[in-house]
């Protein structure tokens, strides 16, 4: 017997239209409601639409997806959230990784390792050339990207340069005007990059306040902890002038700490700290944040890459929300600091 959305709204306990907004991924749905409706969507065996359902045969059901890790927090959890979409309507996920270091340059995007094994790609955080993008491209099958991604192609991520304003504009509401910035990878110049717009944000949020970052305020973390650790330390080699430091990341921002720690700074008494992410061990280390859904991310950009595979779906760029977290890395710079 073909078990329909009612059957599933009644063993979850929750209302059809909850169910609908869960499989395909979409906000104001509690992590634990979306679980609960996802195992039972997966217990009956349930298609999440007339849609998916097309897609029960003649297909591979499997989607390539490419990221540069899976150990680091954003890319973890974006996998996370696709991975449980894809199973809720049997389809599976084959991993590439693309590490991209300070050492290297990341290898060449090969779309050879996806043709008939695939029926779509999802690109997650992962910056790609325009030669890259036409090769998955001339595969013939839809594209998505979570993250960083081109507006001509679907793509689910944050306003960036918002959230990257939102972070300096806390520390300049706090009274800070030297404010440093750690960003991400340094080989990523496309404008519409995360690392980019952050940027950006925290460019223009000083610029407004009247004190426009000087030379030197910024440099690049590469997105992890020991990163944002040495970078910090350069940086305030350089610049001791620094109160705060904006992170592009939780994860730099974690490192930033750390170099403060082994200079004897303390957090914010001598050095305010705020990062993007809402790590998991953010309210460990009392990390004010701009928090993000990189699950819910995942798990809806799944859900629409499921749409265009069956051959619907409209949406080119979906935005989703940020919320900002203040917790004890942020406050006033010292008297005669600002």
């Amino acid at each position: 017997m073909v078990q329909g959305i009612e059957d599933v709204a009644r063993a979850a306990g929750v209302s059809t239209a909850t169910v609908s907004r869960a499989l395909r991924g979409l906000p104001n749905v509690s992590a634990a409601t979306r679980e609960r409706v996802r195992s039972a969507a997966l217990a009956l065996g349930y298609v999440a639409s007339p849609s998916a359902a097309s897609l029960a045969s003649g297909r591979m059901r499997t989607i390539g997806l490419l990221t540069p890790w899976v150990n680091r927090w954003f890319f973890a959890n974006v996998i996370e959230g696709a991975e449980r979409t894809l199973r809720a309507v049997g389809f599976d996920a084959l991993l590439y990784t693309f590490d991209i270091s300070r050492e290297q340059p990341r290898r060449e995007v090969d779309p050879g390792v996806l043709r008939r094994r695939v029926d779509g790609t999802l690109v997650v955080g992962m910056p790609l050339r325009d030669a890259e993008v036409q090769a998955l491209e001339d595969l013939g099958q839809p594209l998505a990207f979570v993250g960083t991604g081109r507006d001509d192609h679907l793509t689910v991520r944050l306003d960036d340069h918002a959230a990257g304003t939102r972070a300096t504009e806390h520390l300049v509401a706090l009274g800070h005007r030297a404010i440093g910035h750690v960003s991400g990878t340094p080989d990523d110049h496309h404008s519409w990059s995360p690392p980019n717009a952050r940027r950006a944000g925290w460019a223009d949020a000083l610029g407004a306040a009247g004190s426009p970052p000087l030379p030197g305020w910024e440099i690049n973390g590469n997105f992890d902890v020991p990163g944002g650790r040495a970078s910090t330390h350069t940086l305030l080699d350089a610049h001791p002038e620094l109160t705060a430091v904006f992170a592009a990341s939780d994860e730099m921002a974690m490192g930033v700490i750390l170099a403060a720690r082994d200079r004897g700074l303390r957090v914010p008494e001598d050095l305010s700290v705020i990062g993007i992410d809402g790590h998991d061990l953010g309210e460990l280390v009392d990390l004010t944040t701009v928090s993000q859904d990189a699950s819910g991310q995942g798990a809806q950009a799944a859900a629409l890459l499921l749409e265009l595979i069956a051959g619907g779906g409209s949406a080119l760029q979906v935005i989703h929300p940020t919320r900002l977290v203040v917790r004890g890395s942020t406050g006033s710079p010292r008297s005669g600091d600002a």
